[in-house]
C-alpha cells in the first residue's frame, strides 16, 4: 500500500518536475501501477478501457469546445474592447478608475468565456495599454489584469466547474455554475477594494465623471455584447436550457455578433479559430480520459479509503477538513494545470467529503477558487506568465506587483470556505 501511494503521488510530482506534459505524466504513473499489479495478471483491462472511453463520451463535456469557441470569437471580434470602454465610462471616475474598469470588464467577460487565460489574453493587451496611457504603473496594470482574470472560471460559464461536474457524483451542472455568482462578485469587490487603497496611496488618476451622453453612446455600442452573460445566466436560471445548450447558444450568438453585426471577424478567419478551439478542446478531453484511468486505479488501490481513515482519526469536522483541503489545493494549484488537478483530486477525496458531510457543490467552488489562485503563483501560474508576456514585463516584477492582490483573493476563499451559504444561496433559490 505504501509503495503504491508513493507511485501515485511522488512519481507523479517527479514527472511534472521533469517537464512531462500533464496527460503523459498521468499515463506513465498508470502504466507503472499496472506493471506493479502482478505483471498485468488477472486485471480487468476491458473495464479500464470502457471507463477511459466512456469518460470522454459525455454530454456535459460538449460544453467545453463551444464555450472556448465563443471566447475566441469574442476576443477576435472586438467585443472585449467595447466591454472595457463601457466599464471605464461607468466606473472610471472612482479613485483608481481604470483599475476598477479592469475588474468589472473581467466580471462581464467571465459571463462569456469561462476561462481565466482567455480573459488574461483577450482583455490584457487592451487594459494594460489603456492604464499605462492614463498614468498607471505597468506592474500595477498587469497585476490587476492577472488577478481579475481569475474571476473568469468562477462566474458562469466555467470550464473547470464543468470538468468537476464530470467526475463528481450527483452534481447538477447548472446548479454548480450558478453557485459561482456570489463568490465571483465577492472576488470582484475584494479586488476593487485593493485597487482603491493602492490607487489612493500612489495617487493614481481617475477619469472625469461621464455625461449621460457618454454613458449612452458607450452603452449603445456595447449592449449586444453585454447581453451575452444575461442570455446565458438568465437561460440557465429560468431552466430554458442546460449548461451544454447554453454553450451552444453562446457560440452561435458570438458568431452572429462578430461576423454579421460587428463584421470584425472575416469568414476566412473562422477556420483558424475553429482549429485552435479543436486543439484546446482535444487537449482537455485527453486529460479527462487519462485522469479517469488514474482515478479508477487510485480507487482500486484503496487510496481514498486510506485517506478517509487517516483524516477521520484526526477530525470529522467539515470545516477543519475543508481548511486542510484548502492547503492541499493551494499547493497543488501552484504546480499543476487546474483541469488536471480537479480530475486527479476529486476521485481521491470524494469518499472523505462524503463521510464528513461536505456539500459537493460547495467543494467544487472551493476547489476551483483555490486552483485559480494557483494560476497567479509560480512555477506554473498560467495567468502570471500570460500577462507577463502580454505586458512585456519581467516575471520577477510581475510576481512582486501581484502580491497585494493575494490578500483579497485569500480573504474571499476563507469566506467561501467558512460560509457555505455564500455558494449554495443561489442554487437554493432555483430549488
Amino acid at each position: 500500500m505504501a509503495l503504491k501511494l508513493f507511485v501515485f503521488v511522488v512519481l507523479l510530482i517527479l514527472l511534472f518536475c521533469l517537464g512531462f506534459g500533464v496527460p503523459y505524466a498521468i499515463g506513465t504513473v498508470c502504466m507503472v501501477v499496472l506493471v506493479m499489479n502482478n505483471g498485468f495478471a488477472d486485471f480487468p483491462f476491458h473495464t479500464l478501457a470502457q471507463k477511459v472511453v466512456n469518460s470522454g463520451n459525455s454530454f456535459v463535456l460538449m460544453a467545453i469546445p463551444f464555450f472556448l469557441l465563443a471566447g475566441k470569437l469574442m476576443n477576435t471580434g472586438g467585443i472585449t474592447n467595447r466591454i472595457f470602454r463601457f466599464c471605464n465610462t461607468v466606473i472610471g471616475w472612482i479613485p483608481g478608475g481604470l483599475g476598477h474598469a479592469n475588474v468589472l470588464a473581467s466580471v462581464v467577460f467571465a459571463g462569456m468565456s469561462g476561462s481565466a487565460v482567455a480573459d488574461a489574453a483577450g482583455l490584457g493587451s487592451i487594459e494594460i495599454k489603456a492604464m499605462e496611457d492614463a498614468g498607471f504603473d505597468k506592474g500595477f496594470s498587469a497585476a490587476v489584469t492577472a488577478a481579475s482574470s481569475t474571476i473568469g472560471p468562477i462566474i458562469p460559464p466555467s470550464i473547470p466547474l464543468i470538468v468537476y461536474a464530470c467526475v463528481a457524483s450527483n452534481v447538477s451542472v447548472s446548479n454548480l455554475l450558478i453557485a459561482g455568482i456570489v463568490p465571483g462578485i465577492l472576488m470582484a469587490i475584494g479586488l476593487s477594494i485593493a485597487v482603491y487603497i493602492i490607487s489612493v496611496r500612489r495617487h493614481y488618476p481617475k477619469m472625469p465623471f461621464p455625461t449621460l451622453r457618454q454613458i449612452w453612446d458607450d452603452f449603445r455600442k456595447a449592449v449586444l455584447s453585454l447581453l451575452t452573460p444575461v442570455i446565458l445566466i438568465g437561460g440557465m436560471l429560468s431552466g430554458v436550457f442546460t449548461a451544454t445548450e447554453a454553450a451552444v447558444v453562446s457560440a452561435v450568438y458570438a458568431f452572429i455578433l462578430t461576423v454579421f453585426i460587428y463584421r470584425e471577424v472575416k469568414l476566412s478567419q473562422l477556420w483558424g479559430i475553429i482549429i485552435e478551439t479543436a486543439r484546446e478542446s482535444a487537449g482537455i478531453l485527453f486529460i479527462v480520459c487519462i485522469s479517469n484511468m488514474y482515478g479508477y486505479l487510485l480507487t482500486r488501490a484503496q487510496i481514498p479509503a486510506l485517506l478517509v481513515k487517516a483524516v477521520s482519526g484526526f477530525t470529522t469536522s467539515p470545516v477543519v477538513v475543508l481548511l486542510i483541503l484548502n492547503v492541499i489545493f493551494l499547493i497543488i494549484g501552484c504546480f499543476m494545470d487546474a483541469n488536471a488537478a480537479i480530475l486527479i483530486l476529486t476521485p481521491a477525496i470524494w469518499p472523505l467529503i462524503t463521510a464528513v458531510g461536505i456539500d459537493p457543490t460547495h467543494l467544487g467552488l472551493v476547489m476551483v477558487l483555490n486552483l485559480m489562485i494557483g494560476l497567479l503563483t509560480p512555477p506554473v501560474g498560467m495567468c502570471l506568465f500570460t500577462v507577463s508576456r502580454v505586458a512585456n514585463l519581467p516575471l520577477e516584477q510581475m510576481i512582486k506587483s501581484v502580491l497585494p492582490f493575494y490578500i483579497p483573493l485569500l480573504a474571499c476563499l476563507l469566506l467561501v470556505t467558512l460560509f457555505p451559504s455564500l455558494v449554495l444561496f443561489v442554487p437554493g433559490l432555483l430549488a
